[in-house]
Parts: structure tokens; sequence; C-alpha cells
């Protein structure tokens, strides 16, 4: 278990990567006991340090969702991380790539709640009782640790992801918010072009069969710290596509049928 004082050192060097757009090196490098709790309590401690500086927690994210992706990581669940106030992106929106450290793109479906989600027994029918609707929404990932060191070739590990805030750096959400009862959420899916091209497909089942499952998940996650998914908040129930690489003018459509599309472009 890491002390106190490393936990608050990592969680400043972190923040100050994000700050200066400069990647440095894997916190498991340094740490090579670190475990998945004391990532979290790196990303809480950041989490801590935005929110003093006037940021306010609007939702969360869940990653790690498709099986494949836990394969890869040797993992057996899926991660969090915040979403908060400065992340949030119009659709349509012209972002600059350097303001992100090697970003890319995932394809997911937002829930946004009408009413708390609490409890360790929580389920798929509760999240959808309790969701407003669902919407189209695009994340875009960042790593502020290298996810090869270029002078080591060291590979980042699950716990580096989660202390970074499991790579979230925004979200941009479009298309045709619908009820969860009008629509086969598992049937939902998406093209992603880049530049005219499609680069990458998905229906919403490859996140945990289903999409809800995501959101009873961080529920069930959150339930044994007290803490509740709150009415108003945007929860990312993960993507159902690999990431895709953003590049400095590449534009991005992702094409959901029948709930509409996303549009966003880099300069």
């Amino acid at each position: 278990m890491l002390n106190d004082a490393q936990i608050q050192r990592a969680a400043e060097a972190i923040h100050g990567a994000e700050k200066n757009r400069r990647q440095i090196k894997a916190m498991t490098a340094e740490y090579p006991g670190m475990s998945m709790d004391d990532a979290y309590g790196i990303q809480k401690r950041w989490m801590d340090i935005r929110l003093a500086e006037g940021r306010e927690i609007k939702g969360y994210k869940i990653g790690l969702t498709s099986r494949a992706m836990q394969v890869t990581m040797q993992i057996d669940e899926p991660d969090y991380g915040v979403l908060l106030d400065d992340m949030f992106f119009e659709d349509g929106a012209g972002m600059e790539a350097a303001r992100f450290t090697d970003p890319r793109l995932e394809v997911e479906l937002a829930f946004v709640l009408k009413d708390r989600i609490a409890g360790e027994n929580v389920a798929i029918p509760d999240v959808l009782e309790a969701t407003d609707y669902v919407i189209p929404a695009l994340e875009l990932i960042a790593a502020r640790t290298f996810r090869i060191d270029p002078d080591t070739g060291y590979v980042r590990k699950i716990q580096d992801t989660i202390a970074d805030n499991a790579a979230s750096a925004g979200i941009i959400m479009g298309g045709r918010p619908v009820k969860p009862a009008d629509v086969d959420l598992r049937w939902c899916g998406a093209l992603l072009y880049r530049n005219g091209v499609v680069e990458e497909t998905g229906l919403a089942a490859g996140v945990l069969d289903h999409p809800a499952n995501g959101i009873a998940w961080i529920a069930k996650r959150f339930a044994p710290h007290g803490i509740a998914l709150e009415p108003g908040q945007v929860l990312l129930a993960g993507s159902f596509t690999r990431p895709v690489r953003v590049r400095p003018g590449d534009a991005f459509h992702a094409d959901y049928g029948r709930l509409g599309g996303i549009s966003c472009h880099f300069i």
C-alpha cells in the first residue's frame, strides 16, 4: 500500500502532466507494488485537487467493459472515472488536439438520470427506471502517463489507467435522446468515421451484454462507500468500439442510425 505522501505526490504529478500537456512516466514504474486501491486513491486525490480549483462533478464513466479489453488488461471487472464540468463539449465542437496527451475517441451511450440510484443490489431494471433518457456519446480519452515509455519500453498497467482518471478527458453528446423503454439498447449500434472513412463499428451489447449493466456495476461499486448516483448526472456506460487515435486535422462523425449522429473535429 502506498502511504499518503506517495498518493499525494502521484496525484500532483498527473495533475501537472495534464496542465503542462506533457506525458510522464507510469506510476507503477516508480511504485511496482501499487494496488488497485492505491490507484483509486490517487484518482480521488487528483479529483480533489481539481474540485478545489472550482470544478464540479457532473457524472462518471465506466471503462474496460468489453471482454476483449478486460483480457488485454488482465482484469475481470470494469474501471471507473469522474466526469467534471469542463470535460463536456458541444456536438460539432472543434478542439485543439494538442490540448490532450495521446488522445483517442470511443463510441458509447450516455445515461442521464432522473432518479437516485444506490445500493448493492442494483440491477438493469433499476437503472432503466431511474434513467431520464439515453443519448449517443463519444468519449475522448487521453493518457497523462505513457502507454509505452519511449525511453524504457515500459508498458503501463491497469493501475496507471485508473490513477489517470480511467483515461477520461472529455465527452461529446449528440443525436437523438431516447427513453430506455423505447429501444432495445443492446442493439443500438454505430459507425465511427474519421475523415470520411469508417474506422470502427459496434453494438452496445458489447458492453457487459447490456449497457445498463455498466451503470449497475458502478452503483454497486460505490455502495460500500455511501456514494449514490444522483439525478441529473451523466453516466458513460462504456465503449463498444476500440479507441481511434486523434490527430490534428481529423474530422469525426459517429452515425448511430435512428439515434442520429455526433460530429467533432480537431485542429
